[in-house]
């Protein structure tokens, strides 16, 4: 579902994101230590999970207006597009690669496909290596065995750490926060996480109850994405709440997939705006986001409310 979708529809006369304003300035967006990698990172950053919904020439005018006005994050991943994402970030950022922050990720499980996997998203982005380097959408506990069995891709990524081919290692998932906690458990060398956060998830399987904390305890470097659920959360909150909402939560940066300049220079403005929530505002945005709970909003979670389960949910990992 492209971003805030809708917006231009039913919702076209709410004021469910910042009014245009011109002039925006480059600059100015808080920056904060990403974990224990030491990195200092913009509190925002482009992803490029979105450009399939545009064109390529878009694209790479999205990611140049993001480095001009000040992101040096850059999520990414090999799927992405078919490589295609890649592909945008190594037209446009190899100029500016000692100012950026890039990352990619591989959802191959075993080592030989995970190093073909990098070795061919190193050439796609221009260049030697990758800033962090990400275990990609882990979502079933079959997986994590998987990963962390002899051959599996824990080897890959443990050996191009080592050889220079990326500065950090981490992993991100999206579908089951016990998933998250399992890999967790499996090792403990990861530098980041990369997890789902915006303000109805602690109504449903809820990363942020569940994997934050660890997290924290842990040091590591914390990013958020889908903030905005999609767009989905945009019909009971603005784009300002909801980026306010995750940005006030102990993480150091957000993955967003803006697809015009339009959005980018919104989110831009908000951030450079941002002012941390209180827990009583934050408790205000999980009530009136928690009508939008569960699966049919959180389409990328495990369906735990299904009837045909017959019975609640339980966690069968170690």
């Amino acid at each position: 579902m492209k971003r805030r979708v809708f917006v231009g529809g039913a919702l076209a006369g709410l004021a469910v994101h910042p009014a245009p304003a011109a002039g925006i300035q480059p600059g100015g967006i808080p920056m904060r230590v990403f974990g224990k990698t030491g990195a200092k990172l913009t509190v925002i950053g482009q992803a490029g999970g979105r450009f399939p919904l545009i064109t390529r020439e878009e694209a790479r005018a999205i990611v140049r207006r993001a480095y001009d006005l000040g992101i040096n994050y850059f999520d990414n991943a090999a799927g992405y597009w078919n490589g295609q994402s890649e592909e945008v970030y190594g037209d446009v950022l190899p100029p500016f690669r000692k100012q950026v922050f890039i990352t990619t990720k591989s959802t191959k499980r075993t080592r030989k496909e995970a190093e073909d996997e990098l070795h061919a998203s190193l050439r796609r982005l221009k260049t030697d290596h990758v800033d962090l380097w990400q275990i990609h959408a882990v979502s079933e506990m079959d997986e994590v065995q998987q990963i962390f069995a002899r051959g599996g891709a824990i080897e890959a990524f443990e050996a191009a750490k080592k050889a220079g081919k990326c500065r950090f290692l981490g992993f991100t998932g999206h579908k089951d926060p016990y998933v998250h906690l399992a890999m967790l458990k499996a090792y403990d060398k990861y530098d980041t996480i990369l997890m789902p956060l915006h303000a109805a998830d602690p109504s449903y399987l809820s990363f942020e109850k569940l994997v934050l904390p660890v997290a924290v305890q842990r040091g590591l470097g914390i990013q958020g994405m889908k903030s905005t659920a999609n767009a989905k959360l945009l019909s009971v909150l603005s784009a300002r709440e909801c980026l306010s909402y995750v940005l006030s939560l102990p993480i150091h940066c957000l993955a967003i997939g803006c697809t015009t300049i339009g959005q980018l220079e919104d989110d831009v403005r908000i951030a450079q705006q941002f002012k941390s929530l209180g827990a009583t505002e934050l408790a205000a945005l999980r009530d009136r986001a928690a009508r939008m709970k569960g699966p049919l909003t959180e389409d990328w979670k495990r369906n735990v409310e299904s009837a045909s389960l017959g019975r609640p949910y339980e966690y069968a990992g170690g």
